[in-house]
């Protein structure tokens, strides 16, 4: 059968055409195997039928192909993209996979006359600047607050700053000018400002030329009290660049991100480490998925570097151009010929400027790279203790619970809990672990309604009937093996009549009852199929796992309850006034920014909200003060 259906494949790609495009390859349960760009695409899914020169991994997928389908493309660079995007979206299991999130933080200073600054993460907005990416928010904190220490620019939110009567703490300690007050005037400001863009962006010396002009004018004249402000703000600026100047780099350095790739025990890791204005920001860590043939081959390192360079700077997009920097360090030389020449022109496009690859830097780039190194391996090595830490946890619980799988990759669970404030805001969470590790992508929250309030029970029932009302439907591998109830024997016993009612198995549920004075390790596990119940002691590794998912369903109820009683109090208050409906109510909290800025406006303020007279801005501000 095999035999056919593969000679049926090698004279049907005899019909492609050979213009550039993407191939995907299914399996019989028309599964998606993997996705490929082509130069000629009648050459390159051809080659995959010759039987010869392939890889044990490469091998192995083709042996499963049972049919094909391709897309022509103008270019070899419109199918690259189109590659990249489908991989993220399907995810084949013969690709190389990295985790898609492209979430920086930013330092942002917004359009304001006296612009405020942040963190932030999200879509950009052209009224404010940005300066990044950063790898990680501890890597933004610390230059907002060398910023603040060096140029003192406010991070109020805009309603405190309109709202200001006196200097805030943040002056008292020198960590702001306090514009809110006047105690510096626009242009005043807007030179700490510009000084503090130059410095992100790396033109350290020039500021500290201006900065000692500065200081030898106000001498000059005669005033002795600026001239010793600034004197303080270049010493601290000293200071930070005397501490980063492991990190500093010569004038036209620039912006650069380091790749380095390790390898240990059969787990590989990509390190990005990341360079802007001259500074060493930081690292963060990627670990490819799909890397093992059957056979235990792992792909090179130049392979994984192809794929993650690619599914991580490379989608078309141009609103991510300021990922890509003008250099990327490599710990290893990328693929040659054709392949690397249309990756960079690529590249070229997506980013507006033209992007070099280094292989064997010198300078200050090599020191960076060997760091970059080192933090892989040890990223490596922390990844493998907590993977077989997890690992002994997920293989302990199948024993305890006599689950038959054929690996703890298997192990899927999910679990529920239920939390309110005496009954207000009652909310039901449901969290997922699965391969190894909670799957917060998964999460959900299910908003609890028709029931008595704090029946924590009928709440139980809404969350299970609906959470697995049509189960038949679920895919396999998104079926639970076990399902987790934070509670006693009552809630087991609803879950139970829901299950009884759906025709679900009950080996399924397992109750976590808290065990006395409600203390770590002394919790019972009750089943709903009649099993006696079971206490595992302190000790257990299973335990561990079961208490570590049941506490991170607690915390996601909990964080989603108090949002939403939170919000709930908030429309009350203007609920509670006569002419407020719907509409009004969310102008109002629009254009104030939430309820304490409406408090805080004035009549003749929120007059000014369409819908809202003076007569009835009066009654709100009697209202709310």
């Amino acid at each position: 059968m095999r035999n056919s259906l593969f000679e049926t494949l090698k004279q049907d790609i005899k019909r492609l055409p050979g213009l550039p495009g993407v191939y995907r390859f299914f399996d019989e349960a028309d599964q998606i195997l993997y996705v490929g760009k082509a130069r000629d695409l009648k050459k390159r899914v051809s080659s995959y039928f010759q039987r010869t020169a392939l890889s044990p991994r490469i091998e192995r997928m083709v042996g499963r192909i049972a049919r094909y389908e391709t897309t022509v493309t103008r270019t070899e660079s419109e199918a690259l993209i189109l590659e990249n995007n489908l991989i993220k979206e399907l995810a084949p299991p013969f690709n190389i996979l990295f985790r898609d999130d492209k979430s920086y933080p930013y330092v942002m200073l917004t359009g304001h006359a006296f612009p405020r600054l942040s963190s932030y993460r999200g879509k950009v907005d052209r009224r404010n600047r940005y300066f990044g990416p950063f790898p990680n928010s501890s890597a933004v904190r610390n230059s907002v607050q060398i910023l603040q220490k060096v140029f003192r620019l406010r991070t109020c939110e805009d309603t405190v700053f309109k709202n200001r009567t006196r200097p805030c703490l943040l002056h008292q300690i020198h960590r702001c000018s306090a514009p809110c007050v006047g105690m510096l005037t626009t242009g005043q400001y807007a030179s700490d400002v510009n000084q503090a863009t130059r410095f992100l962006e790396g033109d350290h010396g020039q500021v500290l030329s201006e900065l000692e002009r500065e200081m030898l004018q106000h001498s000059d004249a005669l005033d002795f009290e600026m001239a010793a402000v600034i004197r303080d703000r270049i010493a601290d600026l000293s200071s930070v660049l005397q501490q980063q100047s492991m990190d500093t780099v010569a004038d036209g350095e620039g912006d650069v991100d380091i790749l380095a790739t390790a390898e240990l025990e059969g787990m590989i890791c990509v390190n990005l480490a990341m360079v802007r204005g001259g500074r060493h920001l930081g690292d963060r860590t990627y670990f490819p998925k799909n890397l093992r043939s059957a056979a235990g081959e792992l792909p090179s390192p130049v392979e994984i570097l192809d794929a993650f360079i690619q599914q991580h700077y490379l989608d078309g997009d141009a609103s991510n151009a300021k990922l890509i920097p003008g250099v990327i360090v490599l710990s290893h030389a990328i693929s040659t010929g054709e392949e690397q020449s249309l990756l960079q022109d690529s590249l070229n496009v997506q980013a507006g400027k033209k992007i070099t690859f280094l292989h064997q830097p010198q300078g200050q780039r090599r020191h960076w790279l060997g760091m970059a190194e080192g933090n892989a391996k040890i990223a490596l090595a922390k990844r493998l203790v907590e993977t077989g830490g997890q690992l002994a946890k997920a293989r302990a619980l199948l024993d305890v619970l006599g689950l038959d799988l054929e690996g703890v990759e298997q192990l899927r669970v999910e679990c529920f809990d239920i939390s309110h404030t005496s009954g207000e805001a009652t909310q039901a969470s449901c969290v997922v672990y699965a391969k190894n590790e909670m799957q917060s992508s998964e999460y959900r929250r299910f908003n609890i309604n028709d029931i008595t309030p704090g029946d924590d029970y009928a709440a139980m029932r809404q969350v299970l009937q609906r959470r697995y009302a049509n189960y038949q439907e679920i895919p396999p591998e998104k079926m639970p093996q076990l399902i987790l109830i934070d509670g006693g024997k009552g809630q087991v016993e609803i879950a139970r009549q829901v299950f009884v009612e759906l025709g679900m198995d009950l080996g399924l549920i397992v109750g976590v009852a808290k065990g006395e004075a409600r203390k770590v390790g002394l919790e019972s596990l009750i089943f709903a199929d009649g099993r006696p119940s079971l206490e595992l002691g302190r000790e257990s590794a299973a335990l561990m796992l079961i208490a570590q998912i049941r506490d991170e369903a607690h915390r996601f109820a909990i964080t989603g309850m108090r949002a939403k009683r939170a919000k709930a109090r908030t429309v009350s208050r203007l609920e509670e006034i006569e002419g407020i409906g719907a509409k009004r109510r969310q102008a109002l909290l629009a254009r104030f920014g939430g309820l304490r800025g409406v408090s805080n406006a004035s009549m003749e303020e929120l007059a000014t909200v369409d819908g809202i007279s003076l007569t009835l801005a009066e009654q709100i501000y009697q209202q709310l003060h």
